[in-house]
């Protein structure tokens, strides 16, 4: 990549479960490129396979590359990409073995810094970086098909240390929403349209139960008693409302 300015470029991959990401930033931290390429998933399925996801990403990647001169923002410096989904041994998934092979294909060919993170320490530095929260110590919460983790985040001159709280003993949220968004004919990922749908309620008496001990949420009780809602006459706005509603509480009980 040749610069056509002095600006010192960053760039990070992520290749997860459902989406190819790109990203540039500066030195002084501004997102200055942001693309990406969620991948397909097959009507009616609840999720993809990962052998089929390492293949979209590997088509996905150089579209990516391609989709702009990145040449133009600056000159590159080094290479950040998410290599595992957490960070802790034993944590794995293959997909994530495409943006780590990206990265060094990138960085020993130009020479330059490449650097290891993580799924989920990209979500959470994406969080603080949002929010223009300052280096410290927070209280952060993610929430996804694969994971629902209450953490506790030091973070200090761009280094992150996460300590496991509690978080969900069974079904993660996001397979919560998606098993039940699938019931209600919602393609997956059902989130986004979950939550369209739950905008429209008009009934606010309709509840789940809440299963929190301590720090650890269980939402199998609560999806196995919206299945049964289900078959029954239900208005598909109400049991979406009643889904939210559902993690918001179990989140609010487990964190306080």
């Amino acid at each position: 990549m040749i610069a056509n300015n002095k600006q010192k470029i960053y760039l990070g991959l992520d290749t997860s479960a459902y989406t190819t990401s790109l990203a540039i930033v500066n030195q002084d931290e501004e997102l200055i490129y942001d693309n990406r390429l969620p991948l397909s998933v097959s009507p009616g399925a609840l999720g993809i396979r990962q052998s089929e996801a390492v293949f979209a990403h590997v088509k996905n990647l150089p579209l990516l590359w391609q989709a702009d001169d990145l040449s133009q923002y600056g000159e590159l410096k080094a290479v950040a990409a998410s290599c595992k989904p957490r960070p802790v041994d034993q944590s794995y998934m293959p997909v994530f073995k495409v943006s780590e092979a990206f990265g060094l294909f990138l960085t020993q060919t130009m020479g330059l810094l490449f650097v290891r993170s993580t799924h989920q320490e990209g979500h959470i530095m994406a969080g603080l970086w949002s929010a223009g929260l300052p280096a410290g110590s927070y209280l952060a919460v993610q929430l996804s098909g694969g994971t629902t983790e209450i953490l506790a985040v030091s973070e200090s001159k761009g280094i992150i240390k996460l300590k496991l709280l509690g978080g969900s003993t069974d079904l993660n949220a996001g397979q919560f929403v998606d098993r039940i968004g699938r019931l209600l004919g919602i393609a997956f990922p059902a989130g986004p349209a979950l939550e369209k749908l739950a905008i429209n309620s008009t009934n606010s008496k309709l509840k789940l139960p809440v299963a929190v001990s301590g720090t650890q949420i269980s939402f199998s009780g609560p999806a196995s008693q919206a299945e049964r809602i289900v078959q029954q006459v239900c208005v598909k706005e109400d049991l979406a409302r009643a889904v939210e509603i559902c993690i918001a509480q179990s989140l609010i009980r487990a964190i306080t």
